[in-house]
């Protein structure tokens, strides 16, 4: 559990946010005169205790929702949630902040390019792959893919990050998609400047001539069946520390559980994996490379 002043700084953070988002939309918005009545009435919890409640979840290594929300929230924690719904109620009212809690991940979460980013996807599996024909939830939007670990179902999560470990951008696309797709959309990358470090996955020259054109240098190391290409020595020792977007994307799964096979609708998948993305870019401490190590190295090298 989290102590109390983080859990007040991150309500503090949404709360703060979502009342930006009100009045913005308060005053853009075109009010239409109708003599239809409709129900206009308050909800008990504000969409800001919901998502500081789906960001403490993801952010505890908690498992089970339904076990977290009644026995941490409702009983250790009625003093910041005074007025908490059902649980049933709750899970209903997740899927009215999905839009809100995407303005904030890409508004107060997106760390800034530093020259130096990193590249890689994860599966995100719906369901066992032998039942992939009786899933309902993600019919028409996961598909059958192909990993380093074997077939699966579902849909790829693609990050890049930077070497402090902040998330620059994502993107979420069915499994048989390639990992090369991705950075042909100028919008996946429009952030992203300098060096872009990718595996074996992400060789193409036709991508790394578009690419170049944009500002960005994307560097992979070279298959056996490949001529030998001159690399200079720092991009070789950045190339060996490509296990910081791994340890990135384990944490993403087994702490902040972005990826579990229970989804009732995929509207709350979309509010857990918002959420959980939230809470890993919250966290105080995220593996991190450190440049001065990596320098000593290369001079050693060169030596």
């Amino acid at each position: 559990m989290l102590s109390t002043d983080k859990i007040t700084e991150i309500f503090c953070l949404v709360d703060d946010f979502c009342k930006k988002f009100d009045s913005i939309v308060d005053k853009k918005s075109i009010q239409q005169q109708s003599t239809i009545k409709r129900r206009n009435r308050a909800f008990t919890m504000s969409e800001s205790e919901i998502i500081t409640i789906m960001i403490l979840f993801h952010s505890g290594g908690q498992r089970i929702l339904k076990d977290f929300y009644l026995t941490d929230i409702q009983k250790y924690l009625t003093s910041y949630f005074p007025k908490t719904v059902s649980y049933n109620r709750f899970v209903e009212l997740q899927k009215k902040t999905v839009v809100k809690m995407a303005l904030f991940l890409k508004t107060y979460c997106i760390g800034k390019c530093t020259g130096i980013s990193f590249i890689d996807s994860t599966p995100l599996r719906a369901c066992h792959i032998k039942r992939e024909k009786q899933n309902k939830v993600f019919k028409g939007i996961a598909a059958k893919g192909q990993c380093s670990i074997g077939w699966f179902y579902g849909v790829k999560l693609h990050i890049i990050i930077n070497e402090k470990g902040e998330l620059l951008d994502f993107m979420i696309t069915p499994g048989n998609t390639d990992d090369r797709e991705p950075l042909k959309f100028k919008n996946f990358h429009k952030k992203i400047f300098g060096k872009l470090f990718g595996d074996k996955g992400y060789i193409s020259q036709d991508l790394f001539e578009q690419l170049f054109v944009d500002g960005v240098h994307l560097v992979t190391k070279p298959r056996k069946n490949m001529k030998n290409s001159l690399m200079h020595l720092k991009d070789k020792i950045y190339l060996r520390k490509r296990a910081l977007i791994e340890t990135v994307n384990d944490q993403l799964k087994n702490i902040c559980q972005i990826e579990h096979t229970r989804h009732r609708s995929f509207d709350n998948f979309i509010v857990n994996l918002l959420s959980g993305l939230i809470a890993y870019s919250l966290f105080d401490k995220k593996p991190s490379l450190n440049i001065e190590i990596i320098d000593n190295e290369r001079l050693i090298a060169a030596a």
